[in-house]
């Protein structure tokens, strides 16, 4: 019986345990030296497919990224609204720890900080240059605020004041374009 393996530029023929040539001219392989040929090719092949897997995982230049991310200084974004949404999470985090006095007062900087400087703050405060994204993220926080600023006399609803804080982290997303 006859076994013949074929591959690029190898080619064996093993006859249970014996070998011969397969064309006159070619030296003649016994079945170890067969075999390792075999496997180095097998070898050099998997190299091959490493290489590329290794190549094909290096990772976009962020010059490429389809979308711009902002970049942070201290954990907050260097955007329009960065510094409201950080002061938002740190308020939101509060809040989930159960410290809802940090928690206000977190959400009454937030609110004082935003009307100084969107509301008041000039020709350049989102007021001036876009009236109507200015209200529909006022709007969202004080929908995210008002109940923790009133958790003395009523326990705030934890869904409720999730679902807003992240309604407000939307309309602010919003604000950064």
């Amino acid at each position: 019986m006859i076994c013949a393996i074929s591959m690029p530029e190898i080619r064996c023929a093993l006859r249970l345990g014996t070998s011969e040539e397969i064309n006159s001219g070619e030296p003649e392989l016994n079945g170890e030296n067969c075999v390792k040929q075999i496997y180095k090719r097998g070898f050099d092949a998997m190299m091959a497919v490493w290489v590329f897997m290794v190549l094909g995982a290096i990772p976009v230049p962020p010059c490429v990224a389809q979308e711009k991310t902002p970049t942070q200084s201290a954990g907050v974004d260097n955007t329009k609204m960065g510094a409201y949404r950080a002061l938002a999470q740190l308020s939101f985090r509060a809040f989930q720890k159960g410290d809802n006095a940090t928690s206000a007062e977190l959400a009454r900087i937030l609110e004082r900080s935003w009307d100084a400087a969107e509301e008041g703050g000039g020709e350049h405060s989102l007021a001036k240059t876009n009236s109507e994204r200015f209200g529909q993220i006022d709007e969202a926080m004080d929908a995210f605020i008002k109940p923790i600023l009133r958790y003395a006399s009523k326990t705030p609803d934890p869904v409720g004041v999730e679902s807003a804080y992240n309604e407000y982290l939307n309309k602010l997303k919003e604000g950064d374009r």
